[in-house]
């Protein structure tokens, strides 16, 4: 009869330390459509200044669901949607950038993970299409940063083009709101620039990318602070 109980505990145990594992987090889904810096041109007409586009993306393991994320980069305003399914359709603005990014989620689990962001200008009428907003890297909004021994912080971003014919990138940068102060302007490949800082200070900046058809866009504002 010992035997028996001392078999039971065991194996309560064991299924007691079995029940402790977590469950298996979500890995981040593969975007498939529309392409990263591209024009989507496939949308389905839904009024003068709308199109309905579908978005698509491979399945990634572990995952219940997805959550779909498209913000316009003109406005920020963000659009989301849930599915189980790897596509979901969404109206939105014509001739106009966009970032897409999506959730994978697990209902069994309190992570989730997130794909690569993408971006594309949703077709419209325009024959030429002003650069995308250049995606500020370095450092992250909102944070605070060290100078380096030169009392210099490095800033960094991204930059892409439908039509690959950025000309030029200018940086504004200040410690007033906005930045009105032009400190430099790199060629298309260059996306970073040192800045002189001085400790315990907040400073403001961004950065206007124009094309060879002198087309613009204004990446918006960022904001950190130096130690």
């Amino acid at each position: 009869m010992k035997r028996f109980f001392l078999c039971l505990g065991v194996l309560g145990l064991l299924w007691s330390c079995g029940s402790d594992d977590p469950p298996p987090a979500p890995e981040g889904a593969n975007l498939i459509f529309p392409d990263q810096n591209s024009e989507c041109t496939t949308g389905v007409n839904v009024s003068e200044t709308l199109s309905q586009v579908t978005f698509r993306w491979q399945a990634s393991i572990h995952t219940d669901s997805y959550t779909l994320n498209v913000v316009n980069l003109e406005t920020n305003v963000p659009q989301t949607i849930s599915t189980a399914a790897t596509s979901a359709s969404l109206s939105i603005a014509k001739g106009t950038p966009y970032s897409w990014s999506v959730n994978s989620v697990n209902s069994q689990s309190d992570q989730t993970a997130t794909s690569e962001t993408w971006l594309f200008y949703n077709s419209g009428f325009q024959t030429t299409y002003a650069p995308f907003p250049a995606q500020l890297v370095n450092p992250v909004s909102g944070s605070t940063v060290q100078k380096s021994i030169a009392n210099e912080v490095v800033l960094k971003w991204m930059g892409a083009d439908v039509e690959n014919d950025i000309t030029s990138f200018e940086v504004f940068f200040s410690d007033e709101n906005p930045p009105t102060t032009s400190i430099g302007t790199t060629n298309p490949d260059t996306m970073e620039l040192n800045v002189g800082v001085t400790s315990n200070t907040v400073y403001f900046w961004k950065v206007i990318t124009t094309d060879q058809e002198g087309n613009t866009s204004d990446s918006g504002l960022f904001e950190f602070k130096v130690f």
